[in-house]
């Protein structure tokens, strides 16, 4: 695509959107805007499966609305989907006739197949998980999907979502204990007709505005000190606890809590007895949230040029690039910092014992290369900068421990420091993690002073054990290393200190 911008409106079953994405620095489509609005379709249904003139005429207006904001923005690159209620709908072509004929909008009917997948393909290419259970609720239906390998298996589609659901199970409030036991009664039965779901033991991945609201309130609990939702992990065991809790409050109690959007808080008792049935079911006892879903599943096939599935490490490799762009980084220098950082770890590795050394060896590589990347706000306050942005964006393939990790090695200084920023995270790591993040940040740092002028001069490096208490580091330079000599000596001691060794330096210049 050659468009600066372009949109997706998504016509749902509860909420209606209009998303606007971007083209960033690195190229890439990014959300711009991301605007709601909550019309309740399925409520519009008649017993004829029919959506009645109220409705559609509900429907025209918010279109309208968006169409207004689209001129403004000058996007005539528009995907216009609808999902469950207007499939469901006998008169889905009248409906589309009457889009097209008052708004312009060619709207798209996404059959049940396509709503899966799309959802399926939003997270399999932005997360680490390479098999697992994806479910999309939203108002009137409910897209499972099972992939394996990356590779989706099976996909179903129910005819249920959370407005269906409590229209049909909920007249009381707050809801009854007879309500909730017909209601996981009616789930359980439906999943009874997937027994590929049956015992499959892996993590499940929801989608959507519910699942985002219960993201969000285990946040709350817990006093969550990250930003950010997308790839957060709850066990079954906190689902659970967030079901017991709001299954007793009224719907005006529910509108106060915490994380809950008020337009949620009379259908959120049914999405959680759909994800809590779904687990118990597929015997998944690990809930991750994904901000990817059907609108994003959309932006990335069609701006997706290789029909390849993504590793994982390539999901990150692609989100780093992404960052060293957008935050103005010398890619070059990144490139080459990097290099000597794993270099420096291998050489090191052996004379220090680390937990999972290859994983290790991938962070520091992708710290070296995001390393002080705060510089982009403020030189002076770079270590700070870069640990608060790395920490609390998004980063896709990686779950929220891991992007801490890389947080703390991008962005070390000192241990002083380095135990600062461990101070709210004291319970998310052992005491040999924390030393083996604080090895790597120093292979880092020095790393990054050994291309000090980021004229990329140092060819080699090696690193050996000359007596008990002593190592000596070869530098290898293709040039007057008087910049990388000067940096390196002030910061090998971080180094020392995480070894308990001198370390002698000795550049040797080739002409």
């Amino acid at each position: 695509m050659t468009e600066k911008k372009w949109a997706v409106i998504d016509i749902g079953s509860n909420t209606i959107r209009l998303v606007i994405y971007a083209k960033s620095h690195s190229g890439s489509y990014k959300e711009a805007e991301n605007i709601k609005t909550v019309a309740r379709l399925n409520q519009y249904l008649n017993q004829e499966n029919e959506l009645r003139t109220e409705g559609i005429t509900l429907l025209i207006e918010i279109l309208q609305g968006f169409k207004e904001i689209l001129a403004f923005h000058k996007i005539t690159n528009i995907h216009c989907v609808a999902t469950a209620t207007v499939r469901q709908s006998k008169n889905q072509g009248e409906i589309r006739a009457l889009v097209k004929e008052q708004t312009g909008f060619d709207m798209n009917i996404l059959s049940e197949k396509e709503e899966a997948f799309f959802g399926y393909y939003a997270v399999s290419n932005s997360t680490p998980i390479d098999t697992g259970i994806t479910v999309d609720m939203g108002g009137g239906s409910t897209e499972i999907t099972y992939f394996e390998n990356r590779k989706l298996i099976h996909f179903h589609s129910f005819p249920f979502g959370v407005v269906s659901l409590k229209k049909q199970f909920i007249k009381s409030d707050p809801v009854t204990v007879q309500e909730r036991k017909r209601l996981a009664e009616f789930i359980q039965a439906s999943f009874e007709q997937l027994p590929w779901l049956r015992n499959l033991q892996v993590p499940v991945i929801a989608i959507g505005g519910s699942a985002r609201n219960i993201a969000q309130i285990d946040q709350t609990f817990k006093k969550y000190p990250l930003a950010g939702i997308h790839q957060y992990v709850m066990s079954f065991s906190d689902l659970q606890k967030i079901q017991m809790y709001l299954g007793q409050l009224t719907i005006e109690q529910l509108e106060k809590v915490e994380g809950l959007s008020k337009d949620r808080a009379d259908i959120i008792i049914p999405a959680l007895e759909v994800f809590v049935g779904l687990c118990e079911f597929s015997q998944s006892y690990s809930f991750m949230f994904s901000k990817k879903g059907l609108r994003d599943g959309i932006s990335m096939k069609t701006n997706m040029t290789d029909e390849a599935l993504l590793t994982t490490d390539q999901i990150i490799n692609d989100s780093v690039a992404e960052l060293l762009i957008d935050y103005g980084v010398d890619r070059g220098h990144a490139s080459h910092r990097a290099k000597l950082a794993e270099t420096l770890f291998e050489e090191i590795g052996t004379y220090y014992p680390c937990e999972n050394k290859k994983t290790l060896s991938k962070f520091v590589k992708k710290g070296a290369g995001l390393y002080y990347l705060g510089q982009y706000i403020d030189d002076d306050s770079s270590s700070q900068h870069t640990f608060y942005l790395l920490a609390n964006q998004s980063i896709n393939g990686l779950l929220h421990k891991d992007r801490l990790k890389l947080a703390y090695i991008a962005s070390f200084k000192n241990k002083t420091l380095l135990k600062q920023y461990f101070a709210p995270f004291s319970d998310w790591f052992t005491k040999k993690e924390m030393e083996d993040i604080r090895m790597a940040g120093a292979v880092v740092k020095l790393a990054t002073a050994l291309d000090a002028s980021k004229r990329g001069i140092v060819t080699k490096i090696h690193f050996e054990k000359t007596t008990a208490d002593t190592f000596q580091l070869l530098i290898f330079c293709k040039g007057n290393p008087f910049v990388e000599q000067y940096e390196t000596e002030k910061h090998i001691r971080q180094l020392e200190k995480v070894l308990h060794k001198a370390i002698q330096l000795k550049f040797i210049q080739s002409e």
